[in-house]
């Protein structure tokens, strides 16, 4: 197939065939409005925080469950931190849970409890970018702003033909779509793109014979629909290291710690843990950095964790105890591991408790238990 086989579409022809195909297959999710109706800001925003690397059908669980908890945004306002991240826990990238509380809290500080239709304005709350501003400004205001993520990026990268790899390509595509976004309906249409990204348009095996686009698409008339979007090669992440404690008392509690609030997994809790470094540490280096000076005995084999941009290999050191002074800092809490759901432990210290409870033993008395 040749270029010439794909045929030319003006932006207003292609946003009214997808619009056309949106209003006959559009998805029904539990933070969109019904069709005719308005659509909630908090909802919209709130659903639209949990969506960030995280997929609908994840999602859809956990949204429903903080709108039973905290159905408006001055009940999410007035809710504690704590109650948050434990209510987030298993979604991941806890910065949005931290950032969503403290986004919550400007907005009815400054804004009287609603969001503003502006993408500026939006852009200036905790947590919100460009995508999202775009987002809630559409779909909960109707206003005519270009909403990106990356089912975006691959759907106008397939019509486009676009042949440059990303990330260097987004500008590019972010002007494509830009040239796309009408003035009339642009909460639909964007919820329309969105749509058509996740269930036509998809990365392996597109639909291309159901898709509104197909017959404007320069990518499927050169045949390089599924090569698209391209991607530059990915560096590998860096391998960091340390050491987490595992201190247990007579009674069975360990002692768990806090973390500081801005930061990688900031306010979740952990293990009393050394700083993480390029270079392993030895477990007299470790001690340093120990809650108390014992005799730390090193369990078999780290426990590795991915991040977004590294990935981290911790040794368990564990330990027992008489005493119930090593609770020496702020947010340090002895608890007994059939309550740590009680916390809001991150996935990386749910590894470390099960790898701690399946290669230590308890004191006298008290019975091996993953704490889960």
């Amino acid at each position: 197939m040749s270029t010439a086989d794909a045929h030319p579409a003006t932006p207003v022809e292609l946003a009214q065939a997808l619009l056309d195909w949106y209003d006959r297959h559009r998805r029904r999710l539990p933070w969109r409005a019904a069709p005719g109706t308005r659509a909630d800001p908090y909802r919209v925003w709130l659903s639209e925080i949990m969506l960030q690397q995280t997929t609908v059908p994840v999602v859809a669980g956990y949204f429903q469950r903080f709108l039973e908890r905290w159905p408006t945004l001055d009940a999410l306002a007035e809710a504690e931190l704590d109650e948050v991240l434990h209510a987030w826990q298993g979604l991941g990238y806890y910065a949005r849970a931290r950032n969503l509380h403290a986004c919550a809290r400007r907005v009815l500080a400054d804004h009287d409890g609603r969001f503003p239709s502006e993408e500026t304005a939006l852009r200036a709350l905790p947590g919100i970018g460009r995508y999202t501003a775009a987002a809630i400004a559409a779909i909960a205001h109707d206003r005519q702003a270009t909403v990106v993520d990356g089912n975006v990026e691959r759907v106008i990268a397939r019509l486009r033909a676009v042949e440059a790899p990303l990330p260097a390509a987004k500008s590019r595509l972010y002007a494509l779509a830009a040239e796309l976004t009408p003035e009339a309906r642009p909460g639909d249409y964007a919820q329309a793109l969105m749509d058509l990204g996740a269930t036509i348009c998809t990365p392996r095996n597109p639909g291309c014979l159901a898709c509104p686009w197909r017959d404007a698409c320069q990518g499927r008339a050169r045949g390089i629909v599924e090569t698209l979007p391209r991607r530059a090669p990915k560096r590998p992440r860096p391998l960091r290291h340390g050491v987490s404690f595992w201190l247990m008392r007579a009674d069975g509690a360990v002692l768990l710690r806090r973390r500081p609030d801005e930061g990688l997994l900031g306010g979740m809790i952990e293990l009393p843990t050394t700083p993480w470094r390029a270079e392993p540490w030895t477990l007299a280096e470790a001690g340093a950095h120990a809650p108390q000076k014992r005799q730390w005995q090193a369990l078999p084999e780290p426990v590795r964790h991915g991040f977004t941009h590294f990935e981290i290999e911790l040794t368990v050191a564990a330990a027992e105890t008489e005493s119930a002074d090593g609770a020496r800092e702020d947010g340090d809490i002895w608890c007994l591991p059939a309550r740590f759901s009680d916390h809001a432990l991150p996935t990386l210290t749910r590894k470390l408790v099960r790898h701690a409870a399946l290669h230590r033993p308890g004191p006298a008395g008290h019975p091996r238990t993953t704490g889960d």
